[in-house]
């Protein structure tokens, strides 16, 4: 099992958090509607925000409030300069949410380390595949500054026409140790594609952050808050 789902979601409830929490009525429908306006911040947040390098959003929604938490490692792409680009975000999310008497809060973080980083090291690796460099140069070098910046362990599968090779295939390259099927084992899991002009191929990443004492929580990747857009308590990560 450990191997056939994300390791995220045997995780959530035991030593991570979901990161979108929601008050909602579920008698009256209302989760449906808030769950499609999560996907559709989501969504449009990694477009737009695309050259930033977003980590992961977080979504926190409170009685007459939204909370919008961006992790990134480059900040100063969202605010902008005098934070216009922070500014315009902020409203062009508003007009994503039908409720137009709800407070929108739209705080960033900035990640604290980023060679250990799941998600982002699937993105560099898939921008590196885009520009031509070696599948295996991108993983060794990954998983190298990984180790270095304190992983426990590294797992990254690339899978596709990798090369140009006719026949699609997986490679996989590995550092340390990842037991995904360890509940108290901090594993942090990302994914992204790389769209070349052979096709796509797609590039899984395991990071392994250590094993977590009994009762204690995976620890967020987050330096500190970098802004936000008006004085509201900091979405929890």
């Amino acid at each position: 099992m450990g191997q056939k789902i994300p390791p995220r979601a045997n995780r959530l409830g035991v030593i991570d958090d979901s990161d979108s929490t929601t008050f909602a009525n579920f008698r009256s429908g209302e989760f449906a509607g808030i769950l499609q306006e999560d996907t559709t911040i989501r969504n449009y947040l990694k477009k737009k925000l695309k050259n930033a390098s977003v980590s992961k959003i977080l979504i926190q929604r409170k009685p007459g409030q939204v909370q919008v938490g961006i992790v990134t490692a480059r900040p100063g792409l969202i605010f902008g300069k005098a934070n216009e680009g922070l500014d315009l975000l902020k409203k062009e999310i508003k007009s994503m949410i039908n409720a137009n008497d709800l407070i929108l809060v739209v705080n960033v973080f900035e990640v604290n380390k980023v060679d250990i980083d799941a998600q982002l090291i699937a993105e560099s690796i898939a921008q590196q595949l885009e520009r031509r460099i070696a599948f295996r140069r991108a993983m060794k070098q990954s998983i190298q500054r990984a180790m270095r910046a304190g992983a426990k362990g590294i797992k990254i599968m690339c899978s596709g026409r990798l090369s140009g090779i006719e026949i699609a295939r997986s490679e996989k390259a590995q550092e340390g140790s990842v037991p995904c099927h360890t509940w108290r084992a901090d594993i942090h899991y990302g994914f992204s594609e790389a769209f070349t002009t052979y096709g796509n191929i797609g590039i899984k990443v395991w990071v392994n952050k250590g094993i977590l004492e009994p009762g204690e929580k995976t620890r967020p990747n987050i330096k500190a808050s970098a802004g936000r857009s008006e004085e509201a308590p900091a979405v929890a990560a």
